[in-house]
């Protein structure tokens, strides 16, 4: 069950992270990368593709309040993204570490959504900050083990 259906998450961002369609992780290198994170994260709900291929994830972080769904999009949308970042990129000022990661995504042609939520309280306040530590940590995991590059949609900014 996506954490969408769920009435004690609500969701708050998503991150992307592209990267090439060869460096697609199986279901089970993508848990293995996870569960290095450590006890902070609960694994649940892998579903893979009939080739045994990562579909998407849903994992808890308890201790942030905080919950993430990870899915995979490939094809005509991924492409999309990256024309769509790329052209945005285009007039922005950058380091020299960012036109390096801009290089990259000429051949990024795969996409992970990693959608973030928090968890919902009894005395909730809709104008908390979600602390974005616990996506933050999982963002640059992820981007590591598909050799891909993390991006915040919202900002343009490449992690």
């Amino acid at each position: 069950m996506s954490l969408f259906e769920n009435e004690l998450y609500h969701w708050r961002e998503t991150y992307f992270v592209l990267f090439e369609e060869k460096q697609r992780p199986t279901a089970e290198a993508m848990k293995a990368a996870l569960l290095e994170l450590g006890e902070r994260y609960e694994i649940a709900e892998i579903r893979i593709d009939e080739s045994e291929r990562f579909e998407s994830v849903t994992i808890y972080s308890p201790t942030d309040f905080a919950a993430m769904d990870i899915t995979y999009c490939g094809g005509e949308d991924a492409l999309e993204s990256v024309a769509q970042l790329r052209e945005d990129m285009r007039d922005k000022p950058l380091t020299a570490v960012e036109k390096g990661k801009l290089k990259r995504l000429a051949s990024c042609d795969a996409r992970l959504d990693i959608y973030h939520f928090e968890q919902l309280s009894v005395e909730d306040d809709d104008d908390e900050i979600l602390d974005p530590g616990a996506l933050l940590i999982v963002l640059e995991r992820v981007a590591k083990l598909c050799h891909g590059v993390g991006v915040d949609p919202q900002s343009g900014e490449l992690m």
